[in-house]
């Protein structure tokens, strides 16, 4: 075990206190291990110049390149100074700013000719891109000390770009990585001996030095390809032993029985199943009728009638005899799918002659009180959510336990320990994301054996992604529109350049409520004291305003102050309402109905709209500060209008500069409606680990050479050996290092890696 001891060795110890601390706080490696796989971003040939011409808007970045010209000005009538100093790669040109006090070294050292390393943000200003205050080292000079360290560290031919930060510049990365590339000796390798001699990998202390420190470009080909493998194959391996012990659970089968609740609810159907609605329903079906658990992912189009495919799903459970259970990520939709469920099953009863009264607790919601089916089989459609009075909280639990609810509907609230079900034969979970493996584990317990589990994603996945998140899970694809489904048109309104668009932005709103629609404005906030920087009492407050006001950025936009902005400018006298997350249930579900029955015209509102809303009648969508969301944030939000005959229209409104990232998302997303192609874009576009869940929880297991677009080849195969390896020793007994690997990535503090987000 010495080499597992040598890479769990704290950084503290071999580099300093300070040192250890800047990158344990902001770069989140703690270890040795956690150092030697911190891998350079990319590596700069020596005596080559980087391109400065496609630099990333707003990001960190370290480029070499040689100084064309330097001048200090003075400003503030001459007590203020500035140097600017440009750069050039022989074709393009980059500013460089330093202020007051520190112009000194730079002016004295930044000459014409000097070639140096060069670290900082990304801004601009007066439409040129600059870096302020860049850290940097020269690297053709060898009259400072500085200079002729950097050129020892740098070697080889290849200099090493580390991912750095503000705090910590590449080239000190690099300084660290020498102290602890002797350790890289006793790395314990994963991989077993005859898949790494089958594909003919170098070894893994081999790989780690040669992606650290690269003679030739050849070293980091083969470091990358072994190193690839190590992170697919391990991470397969973990969801392959999931899927053993899974498909080892006992479970329930569930078949409807005929002439149910399902055949009625069919034959009442106002519309066609669209031919993926039904092959996705007979793959559902058929892993319900077996005795061990289903594990499948839902995935579809915003739109594609999902909701539709899992309420069947429900019903055939109830129909055998089973509660079924449908887990929403928020409040607001657990409301709109039970009120969505309670109308559909409603005209169904009405005509079937099902409904009959039910005992409530408070006098009920409306459907919490009703039963569907006649006095021998009825069956109550249940909410169940954390706020909920008292009394009907108490009334919801009985149904539960008693077996009178089939169908319940609910937040995470399902899964508290005093939730108790009759027979819970099936889960389906909406918006997988929020929701991990911890809480599927929490929800076994409910039944009498392990139910059925449905996870749905309005998020379409590329089929990498699927296989390296969800691979413990079936996939399904809807990816057909119900008919009647209208186009929507969306457009990019830049305004800060074009004022007047955004003018007509909300003439555009005008004149579909004219036309008799309705229209969402959503905003990135909800503008109250509790979320408001500025309002917030405590000595961080005033520095987050600083640097917001240092970086020109200003707090997003709000739902209170624009719904207000609006009712009193360009939409005065139109029906102007708020919706958010932290309204009280009863006040968010009035708002969500009235907007429903066409009683208010423009519903200014924050994200809790996202995914499952259904209001046919809203056309139109403007998306203020639309670049503070993600890109599958925006296409679920879009997804909320041309929901019915009408035509939809989305307008994404921004103050982003038009050669920003930024504004190439947005431009993308009005560009396509393929939710495939655009998961494909927004994966391009963030670093992997935020689409593997990492965004929050900064867990260092994200992915770091491995790319989930590029190397579907080495993922698919690394599924397939993962799963030899897994069926001829589940417990992997006689790969022990593999089992340590393994132990590595499922750790406590990594748990969140294979949860989903």
């Amino acid at each position: 075990m010495g080499g597992v001891s040598a890479f769990d060795e704290p950084l503290k110890k071999l580099l300093g206190g300070p040192t250890a601390k800047v990158m344990g706080e902001h770069l989140d490696l703690h270890t040795v291990g956690d150092l030697l796989h911190h891998y350079p971003r990319r590596y700069e040939e020596r005596g080559r110049l980087t391109a400065l011409t496609d630099l990333p808007l707003d990001e960190h970045v370290t480029v070499v390149a040689q100084v064309a010209d330097a001048r200090v000005l003075t400003f503030n009538g001459g007590r203020g100074r500035r140097l600017e100093v440009t750069l050039t790669d022989g074709h393009g040109r980059l500013q460089l700013v330093f202020f007051g006090h520190g112009v000194h070294k730079p002016h004295k050292e930044l000459l014409p000719g000097r070639r140096a390393m060069f670290a900082g943000k990304v801004s601009v200003f007066n439409r040129k891109m600059q870096l302020a205050h860049p850290t940097y080292q020269l690297l053709d000079a060898a009259d400072t000390d500085e200079a002729g360290e950097a050129v020892d560290a740098f070697a080889g031919k290849l200099l090493p770009i580390y991912p750095a930060c503000k705090q910590l510049d590449s080239w000190r990365i690099a300084k660290a990585v020498d102290a602890v590339l002797p350790s890289a000796g006793e790395a314990v390798d994963p991989l077993p001996a005859t898949l790494r001699e089958g594909r003919g990998f170098v070894s893994l202390p081999e790989a780690l030095l040669k992606i650290h420190r690269p003679a030739t470009k050849a070293d980091v080909a083969a470091a990358r390809d072994r190193l690839k493998w190590d992170e697919a194959f391990v991470l397969q391996v973990a969801l392959a032993r999931r899927r053993v012990a899974d498909a080892q659970l006992p479970a329930v089968a569930r078949r409807p029985a005929p002439g149910g609740l399902l055949d009625a609810f069919d034959a009442k159907l106002p519309f066609t199943l669209t031919d993926g609605q039904r092959t996705v329903s007979k793959e559902i079906f058929d892993d319900l009728a077996t005795e061990h658990p289903m594990h499948r992912l839902l995935q579809g189009e915003v739109g594609s009638g999902k909701t539709m495919v899992a309420l069947r799903a429900m019903l055939a459970v109830v129909d055998s005899g089973g509660q079924a259970a449908m887990l929403a990520p928020t409040e607001v939709l657990a409301q709109q799918h039970h009120r969505s469920i309670t109308e559909m099953m409603g005209e169904l009863a009405e005509s079937w002659g099902l409904w009959r009264e039910a005992p409530s607790g408070e006098g009920g919601r409306s459907g919490d009180g009703r039963a569907l089916g006649g006095s021998d089989q009825g069956t109550k459609v249940v909410l169940l959510t954390g706020s909920m009075g008292t009394a009907a909280r108490r009334q919801a639990l009985l149904d539960l336990v008693t077996g009178e609810a089939g169908l319940v509907i609910g937040t995470h609230a399902l899964i508290e320990d005093k939730v108790k079900f009759h027979d819970l034969g099936l889960v389906v979970v909406d918006e997988q994301h929020r929701f991990g493996v911890e809480q599927r584990d929490a929800l076994r317990s409910k039944g009498k054996q392990p139910p059925h589990l449905l996870v749905m994603t309005a998020t379409p996945i590329p089929r990498t992604v699927a296989m390296t998140v969800f691979g413990d899970l079936e996939t399904s694809v809807l990816d057909q529109l119900p008919a009647g489904r209208s186009p929507i048109a969306s457009h990019v309104v830049p305004a800060r350049d074009k004022p007047h668009f955004l003018s007509r932005a909300w003439e555009r709103v005008r004149e579909e409520v004219e036309g008799g629609h309705q229209a969402y404005v959503v905003c990135p906030r909800i503008g109250d004291d509790e979320d408001d920087p500025a309002k917030k009492k405590g000595k961080g407050a005033k520095a987050a305003e600083e640097e917001a006001a240092a970086q020109d950025k200003r707090p997003p936009l709000a739902v209170l102050e624009i719904a207000e902005q609006l009712a009193r400018g360009p939409l005065a006298g139109l029906r102007v309402e708020v919706l958010h997350g932290r309204m009280q249930p009863d006040d968010k579900d009035d708002v969500m109905r009235r907007f429903a029955a066409g009683d208010v015209d423009v519903l200014v509102a924050t994200t809790v709209i996202e995914v499952g809303v259904n209001v046919p009648n809203a056309t139109a969508m403007v998306i203020m500060d639309a670049d503070r969301f993600g890109v599958s944030q925006l296409h679920q939000l879009r997804g909320r209008v041309g929901r019915g005959s009408a035509p939809g229209l989305c307008l994404l409104v921004t103050e982003a500069h038009e050669a920003s990232p930024a504004r190439a998302r947005l431009s993308a997303v009005a560009a396509t409606l393929d939710g495939f192609e655009l998961s494909r874009i927004d994966l391009e576009q963030r670093r992997e680990g935020d689409v593997l869940g990492q965004a929050q929880s900064g867990v260092r297991s994200s992915l770091r050479v491995l790319s989930v677009i590029d190397d579907e080849e080495v993922i698919a195969a690394a599924r397939q050996e993962a799963g030899a390896v897994v069926a001829a020793d589940p417990d992997l007994d006689r790969l022990p290092e593999l089992r340590t690997a393994l132990d590595a990535l499922l750790d406590k503090e990594r748990e969140e890696y294979l949860d989903k987000g």
